[in-house]
């Protein structure tokens, strides 16, 4: 074996340490379900619905919002809208003979950007639980009463849950987010999760503070602030949504992308979290710096590291790792991989973080978020 092929083998394993330690430690653990005490509870609640040009979904949404299995006398809609179609007009008159829910509509005459309009939302918002949803996301008739349930329990101030199913038919987001369930399962019962999802995350109102104006993570980051208060934050797959993505290779990176982005920045502002907080700056914290910042670049370096050392031995025939990455990759945003699907999503994640890595070191994107019509067209 020659020296390239042994630093490849070598940085490989230490990549794959920490995943056989937190497998061990889910095997040893066994989360199920939620670690809050639930029970039941009707709290008032306020529905965060940041808006952008939504006027061919916002009519489904907000029909999808009244469906839900709340008394809608105690709910109030706040909508931030900066868009430049008919999506304020759509919504207005969709409230004119209604009395419930109560609709705050705050218009912005210019886009700021995400973040500073939830700011404002968040301000607005005046119920004891406070939930945000994106436009582009459905939810099942029970959401707000399982989110609630977990709110009840003293310990907890915020609570996200899982995609149950990825409109577009997408088997990578899919297997992704199968992994990604067991991990914030496993983070939840060790103390709490780091990452809360756009399309659904229930916070007590108390509870929410400011996020940074520039944030690329805006759910993430309030969850985050939230524990660094000493409150909780839980997923519980009783908490449930849906929510668009794409396979396709180079679609799906400008979506990945900008999350990968988003959670970097936020690690790394919060660095001075790690080794606090319990088992969330021990454990959880610490996995995730792996997992987003260090393992893509020990990840990609193997491979180079690898391929060189198959030329050298090989020659020509050396070039059979890069072919078979890339057969692998090309199988994988088919959808073509079977069993092994799920190991293609955690390595498409992987190049997502360190595209996402490389961008913010090189200022290449700030990570702009731009309305897809494709993924729209999966919604409606």
């Amino acid at each position: 074996m020659n020296l390239f092929a042994a630093a490849a083998l070598a940085l490989a394993a230490v990549t794959a340490t920490p995943y056989v330690l937190y497998l061990g430690l889910y095997a040893w653990i066994r989360p199920e379900g939620s670690p809050a005490e639930k029970q039941a509870w009707e709290p008032s609640v306020s529905v965060v619905l940041p808006t952008y040009n939504e006027e061919k979904i916002v009519e489904t949404k907000l029909d999808d919002l009244l469906a839900l299995d709340y008394p809608m006398e105690k709910v109030e809609l706040v909508v931030v809208d900066s868009s430049d179609d008919n999506t304020r007009k759509i919504i207005r008159e969709f409230f004119a003979d209604r009395d419930a829910p109560e609709l705050v509509l705050i218009e912005e005459d210019e886009r700021r950007g995400l973040a500073p309009a939830l700011n404002e939302a968040y301000a607005a918002a005046s119920n004891e639980m406070v939930v945000k949803t994106d436009c582009d996301s459905k939810l099942p008739a029970d959401v707000f009463r399982e989110a609630a349930a977990n709110l009840a329990d003293p310990e907890i101030a915020a609570v996200t849950g899982q995609n149950v199913e990825v409109l577009g038919g997408s088997e990578v987001e899919s297997g992704y987010r199968g992994v990604q369930s067991h991990i914030q399962q496993l983070e939840s019962h060790l103390d709490s999760t780091l990452i809360f999802h756009g399309p659904f995350s229930a916070f007590e109102n108390d509870s929410i503070l400011p996020i940074d104006p520039n944030s690329l993570a805006d759910d993430t980051e309030l969850a985050l602030k939230i524990r660094r208060q000493g409150g909780r934050v839980v997923f519980d797959p009783a908490v449930k949504y849906m929510e668009a993505s794409f396979s396709d290779f180079v679609k799906r990176r400008k979506q990945k992308d900008r999350r990968g982005m988003g959670l970097i920045r936020l690690l790394v502002q919060h660095k001075d979290a790690l080794g606090k907080y319990g088992n969330y700056g021990r454990l959880v914290l610490p996995f995730n710096w792996w997992f987003m910042i260090l393992s893509p670049w020990l990840m990609a370096s193997a491979l180079v590291v690898g391929t060189v050392g198959a030329l050298v031995a090989w020659g020509v025939g050396g070039l059979v790792l890069p072919v078979g990455v890339g057969v692998f990759t090309y199988l994988g945003q088919k959808d073509w991989l079977g069993p092994v699907q799920a190991l293609y999503s955690v390595f498409d994640t992987q190049v997502s973080l360190l595209r996402a890595s490389v961008e913010l070191v090189v200022g290449d994107s700030d990570g702009t978020w731009d309305v897809d019509a494709e993924l729209r067209e999966a919604f409606e």
